[in-house]
């Protein structure tokens, strides 16, 4: 059998990840491979830990990826500091949230769930009120939910948190490098980030930081695993916890991150390189800046796609910046248009899960494909699409509107990319 040379397509993709890659990251991933003991290669450690510092917005000691997908760093996270029998609270307000109490059953913490429906947000009193109701040892929530394009508000919930002494450990996976999340400032313990999404680069790492709260508890774990603590303490946590993964073990990875560089794993050197290359392009454009022209791409998305006659599903502030959901007109195949917009122009957005799935479509404006260009070229080939399979849109008017709107932002800044 003769396999013959890959041939990818060209696409234009607009889902909520993964997204288009930044071209200096798609070069930083050709260069040759170092060892990871490499002198050069732990200095580019060191500088990953610095930028995601910024990233992050955080003073923490802690703060590098995680080899694997952004499920990676969550699993790492929880199963590192949950001990069997822990209180675990789970706000649900889409999919992932679901994830993240579904990781925290397999680590046998004692889980309890609150749920709001899919498009809304909770109020902050409301999880406060939990908390103070349910007293876990740890709050797990996402801040941007992909499936439902909404965004949870976090400040009051993380200092709650602080104040309660409960361990606040957030999904910040769609929302970082993409919209604001202020670590220190929202008193967030730990933060758990993605490559594919805002980011633009590959998935296959997961930025991850946490306080020194946070590293009490690992530590407090490592002393137990390690026979520090005394029989009767070690019999009991073998009792309690017979199964306790080696790979995601934080504590492990601290050794392999500190100066120390104790072998873990062997380091995946072209993702450092790509994450240490996506990173500098956000602190180069920089985090404001960067968090406006998402917000302006969304605007201007919006925009065309009320000027087509659609609805949105999620709106105002619960809004997640980085995500347009978009309702389906009644008696139109959801998946139908989909795939034409694909096959015919080469364009990708998603579809939705559970009660969602075709009556939603999920559209991204993230990182590097959070483009001008980008949001022209979509608007026309869901309008085409649309027109062609005989639902009820307004022709001509989306990019109008969206040309329209370009030209008034342009006028007052001086420009847009």
């Amino acid at each position: 059998m003769t396999i013959r040379e890959i041939n990818i397509p060209k696409r234009t993709i607009m889902t909520p990840g993964p997204v288009e890659v930044h071209p200096r990251v798609l070069r930083a991933l050709s260069y040759p491979v170092l060892g990871q003991f490499d002198p050069a290669f732990t200095e580019m450690m060191n500088e990953v830990m610095a930028m995601l510092r910024q990233l992050f917005r955080t003073k923490n000691n802690w703060a590098f990826p995680v080899d694997g997908t952004s499920r990676a760093g969550l699993e790492a996270v929880l199963a590192s500091i949950i001990r069997p029998g822990d209180k675990v609270l789970v706000p649900i307000f889409g999919r992932f949230g679901y994830l993240l109490a579904e990781i925290c059953e397999r680590y046998r913490a004692d889980v309890y769930t609150m749920e709001c429906p899919w498009g809304e947000v909770f109020a902050p009193e409301d999880v406060i009120r939990e908390i103070k109701r349910v007293a876990p040892e740890i709050v797990a929530i996402v801040h941007g939910e992909t499936s439902t394009g909404c965004m949870q508000p976090l400040e009051e919930i993380g200092r709650a948190c602080r104040e309660l002494d409960v361990l606040c450990v957030v999904d910040a996976v769609a929302t970082i490098g993409g919209t604001d999340v202020n670590t220190d400032e929202w008193c967030l313990d730990a933060v758990i980030g993605g490559t594919q999404k805002c980011l633009s680069v590959p998935s296959g790492m997961a930025p991850i930081t946490f306080n020194s709260r946070i590293e009490k508890r690992i530590n407090e774990r490592k002393k137990v695993e390690r026979g520090i603590a005394t029989e009767e303490d070690l019999k009991r946590e073998r009792e309690r916890a017979p199964i306790f993964s080696n790979y995601f073990d934080i504590s492990q990875l601290m050794d392999y991150w500190s100066p120390r560089r104790l072998n873990h794993h062997t380091e995946a050197t072209s993702m450092l390189y790509a994450l240490r290359e996506g990173v500098r392009v956000v602190l180069e454009e920089g985090l404001g800046e960067r968090f406006e022209r998402h917000r302006l791409h969304e605007a201007a998305l919006v925009e065309g796609i009320r000027a087509m006659g659609l609805e949105l599903f999620a709106e105002g502030r619960r809004k997640l910046p980085t995500v347009t959901c978009v309702k389906v007109p009644e008696q139109i195949d959801a998946d139908l248009v989909r795939n034409m917009m694909l096959d015919e122009f080469g364009v990708e957005i998603a579809s939705s899960f559970g009660p969602l799935h075709g009556k939603i479509w999920r559209i991204g404006t993230m990182g590097y494909s959070c483009r001008k260009e980008n949001v022209l070229f979509t608007l026309a080939a869901l309008e085409a699409v649309l027109i062609h399979v005989g639902a009820p849109v307004q022709p001509g008017r989306a990019l109008q509107a969206v040309l329209s709107f370009y030209h008034e932002k342009t006028a007052v800044k001086g420009g847009v990319s």
